[in-house]
């Protein structure tokens, strides 16, 4: 049983740097097609003037 266990450890450690280090991330079509239709990117808006002063502070 422990030599079960030490496989699957040594599996699972194999499969997760194949799939974190050696495979290239490919691009699906979905993907394409909605970089495609970003036309804007997203508005921001410093909102950090609206909070609240801590409390215990004299202002």
């Amino acid at each position: 049983m422990p030599y079960l266990f030490g496989g699957l450890v040594v599996l699972n450690a194999i499969t997760l740097g194949y799939y974190l280090f050696l495979q290239q991330p490919t691009t699906t079509q979905t993907l394409k097609a909605a970089q495609d239709n970003i036309t804007q990117p997203l508005e921001f808006i410093n909102s950090a003037e609206y909070i609240p002063p801590i409390i215990g502070t004299r202002e």
